[in-house]
């Protein structure tokens, strides 16, 4: 990896703030270039709001309009005439294919492999990969730079405070075992 190398993230790794805060301090590191859609954006966004009363438009408003400012280039416009040409199981995944080929990615990084076969993946050049593969992969290649992004994250957990256990326990939460268990090979060395 190297920063021409470029992931989109789907909606479903946005939608958890731990997972979110995360992928978002890796996207500021330059280790990738991270991107999106406004439509990812309004997908993740929706979800939170039916799942969580306690937080308003308003709120979410701000965070995606941080995480625009914050990582340069990274909103993919312009994809939407690629879409009727692409079948997947899901046909409400095609924007993000699409996305994904518009915006030159190698990667989406979803939860949702099942919906990105690699046999139609492939014929685009792009991979669908878990956000726990794609975290480790980071992880092997730049092992301090990860453990940085991860404590970074960590500190800003204020409201209560979380020891770097009690921060790698909401990562595992997150479905990142696999990152977790590389993570607290470094984290106590920062």
């Amino acid at each position: 990896m190297g920063s021409n190398f470029t992931a989109i993230y789907d909606a479903c790794v946005l939608y958890p703030a731990p997972l979110r805060d995360l992928l978002m301090q890796l996207a500021l590191s330059d280790l990738y270039r991270a991107r999106w859609t406004e439509k990812i954006h309004s997908e993740w966004m929706r979800n939170v709001l039916k799942n969580r009363p306690d937080l308003s438009k308003k709120q979410l408003t701000r965070t995606k309009n941080l995480m625009d400012r914050s990582v340069r280039d990274c909103l993919i416009e312009g994809y939407e005439y690629i879409i009727p040409s692409l079948e997947l199981p899901d046909p409400d995944d095609r924007h993000i294919l699409a996305a994904a080929i518009k915006g030159q990615a190698d990667i989406i990084v979803t939860m949702n492999l099942k919906d990105f076969p690699n046999s139609i993946l492939s014929e685009y050049e792009i991979e669908a990969q878990h956000p726990d593969i794609f975290i480790a992969d980071l992880i092997d290649i730049y092992p301090m730079r990860v453990a940085t992004a991860a404590e970074a994250c960590r500190k800003r957990l204020k409201n209560p405070p979380k020891s770097i256990d009690e921060y790698l326990e909401i990562l595992l939460k997150q479905g990142l075992t696999v990152t977790t268990s590389l993570l607290k090979q470094y984290c106590y060395e920062i």
